[in-house]
């Protein structure tokens, strides 16, 4: 296992692109580390400079404590797992999986261990006499991983190894890859597009967009404490909701109005003191709800905890169903209730939101996270300031 750390890297390629801007991460050793982000957003650049694949422009990538700037990839300490498997077809499960021992010179009776260990981990004992032809793809994505593990390398990368997977697959395969860290602890740096993906398997998460990490912490923080309004939308599932308006003083408590003037929110006064500031306002769909009864109606109306909404479309998933509206200034809305939840698309519908979670950004794309200094401030400041910010207002 090793400590992998990537101090202030940059890919530029011909013509100036710059592909990854100033990318510092230190991924602890053992840990599940995911690079998640948009198509064209660096993950599998930043990537393939691990491996050593791609040439760092600026910058340099150390594992365990060397930096291999100039260290070929065969002699960095990682093993790849690919997207497409990669396997050698004319080869048996067992021929492919010891393939790299094989050229190292190893001994037979160790690579006949280490092969019968990842085997027997990956439940491919019975299949190590057969050729990737006669297996299904989830049978080969767990050949890829077992001629990753026999290496036993310092850190294992995966670049989307699951994208060729159908659904259920993917997350059959997802909860054995998870499992596998857990018993092999081995530091782990994964690239994926799937947000969802990233939550689930990650203990470290690093949001990318445009080349530039927008966000490193646990699943839990990125998900409560986005850094900027890039993050807020891109994790979570469905995506955060935004309205904007403005900020203003009610009595002992501040208000966010939407321009239309028609909907307005209670927000605790911890979270805001700035009056008429334009600001973005972030609603998680799992603190919105349904208000059935009247006497709920008024007093989340008196609280400032009502949304009205106008029904656009309802979203069957099984047990839950996504409703797809919009407030009377035409921002979309979209919240998740009970399938067996009557809503009424001909009528107005009454939300009740819980403004606790509520989250104030910059109107910008990459707007920062806002929040308060002090109880008597004037003024919305960032909630963090940190390097790549002031880069990021560049896109």
């Amino acid at each position: 296992m090793a400590e992998v750390s990537l101090e202030k890297i940059w890919k530029i390629y011909e013509g100036d692109v710059e592909a990854v801007r100033d990318v510092s991460v230190a991924i602890p050793d053992g840990s599940f580390c995911v690079l998640v982000g948009p198509s064209g957003c660096g993950k599998s650049t930043t990537l393939r400079m691990i491996a050593g694949l791609e040439e760092i422009s600026r910058g340099s990538v150390s594992i365990a404590g060397r930096v291999v700037n100039d260290v070929a990839p065969k002699d960095r300490d990682i093993a790849m797992v690919f997207q497409n498997y990669a396997l050698y077809p004319h080869m048996t499960v067992e021929k492919n999986m010891s393939f790299a021992l094989r050229l190292r010179g190893m001994k037979k009776d160790e690579i006949a261990r280490r092969v019968g260990d990842a085997a027997e981990m990956l439940g491919l004992s019975e299949l190590l006499h057969r050729k990737p032809g006669a297996l299904s793809g989830g049978q080969r994505q767990r050949v890829a991983l077992g001629r990753a593990m026999v290496r036993e390398p310092a850190a294992f990368l995966f670049d989307e190894p699951l994208s060729n997977l159908d659904a259920k697959l993917r997350g059959s395969t997802r909860s054995e890859l998870k499992a596998l860290h857990r018993r092999l602890g081995t530091t782990t740096v994964y690239v994926t597009h799937d947000q969802e993906e990233a939550m689930s398997l990650g203990d470290m998460i690093v949001v990318m967009a445009g080349g530039i990490v927008q966000q490193t912490g646990t699943p839990l923080d990125v998900f409560d404490r986005p850094a900027n309004r890039f993050v807020a939308g891109f994790i979570g599932t469905p995506p955060m909701n935004f309205i904007r308006g403005s900020l203003a003083r009610d009595g002992g408590r501040w208000l966010f109005t939407e321009h239309d003037g028609n909907t307005t929110l209670g927000i605790p006064a911890e979270e805001a003191i700035c009056p008429a500031t334009d600001v973005v306002l972030g609603v998680r769909p799992q603190t919105v709800r349904e208000i059935t009864g009247a006497h709920e109606r008024r007093d989340c109306g008196e609280s400032g905890r009502l949304l009205t909404v106008n029904v656009d479309m309802v979203e069957p998933l099984g047990e839950q169903m996504d409703i797809h509206a919009s407030s009377s200034s035409g921002a979309s809305v979209v919240f998740r209730v009970p399938s067996h939840a009557g809503i009424d698309q001909s009528k107005p519908l009454d939300l009740a939101v819980e403004t606790s979670r509520l989250r104030l950004f910059e109107p910008s794309e990459f707007g920062q996270s806002l929040t308060v200094i002090a109880q008597d401030a004037d003024a919305l400041v960032p909630a963090k300031s940190e390097p790549h910010d002031a880069v990021a207002q560049e896109l």
